[in-house]
């Protein structure tokens, strides 16, 4: 009789920890800044993945406003953004070993600052300080001939690697990401 009851409790708590995890990942999927990701496909198989949760624009003034001029921005919504390489690179001419970062921006008008931190794990707009960066890096910023409603990071495509791009209202940010 015990063993039935061992096994009928095990079965219960599995079936409730399924719900328990299904349903969170519901939740994550109806967010209003739903989760995103972007890659690139590298030489040799090395891979480059950002994952962010994309906020919406939704009338509101982005740049200058909600997100304000020369502040560091978690890049996203939610969760911090992450930003995993395979390969060593260089990244707007500054070296990226091979790891997991979390990257933020400091937007400006007419500059970008893309800031990788070594530091992970962070929730929000967390940032753990200068202490913890590994690099600060110049964004080329450019205006988009249309708005953008849905906050988006991209790798576009070049020779030698991939360019990553922000694009959000107005405004696209990138920087040359190349293996080394």
């Amino acid at each position: 009789m015990r063993k039935q009851f061992a096994v009928l409790a095990a079965g219960c708590l599995t079936l409730g920890l399924m719900a328990v995890l299904g349903s969170a990942q519901m939740d994550k999927a109806s967010r209003p800044s739903p989760a995103a990701k972007a890659s690139c496909a590298l030489a040799d198989g090395k891979t480059i993945t950002v994952d962010y949760s994309s906020p919406r624009a939704k009338g509101r003034k982005i740049f200058g406003g909600l997100v304000p001029y020369g502040e560091v921005w978690r890049a996203g919504a939610n969760e911090a953004t992450t930003f995993v390489t395979t390969a060593d690179l260089m990244v707007g001419g500054t070296h990226v070993p091979a790891g997991s970062y979390t990257i933020f921006a400091i937007p400006n008008k007419d500059k970008w600052t893309l800031v990788i931190s070594k530091k992970t794990g962070e929730w929000g707009t967390a940032y753990p300080g200068p202490s913890e960066d590994l690099a600060r890096i110049d964004m080329k910023v450019s205006a988009l001939p249309a708005a953008v409603e849905n906050f988006t990071i991209a790798f576009g495509k070049a020779p030698k690697g991939c360019p990553l791009m922000m694009e959000w209202e107005t405004t696209q940010a990138s920087v040359d990401i190349s293996k080394m």
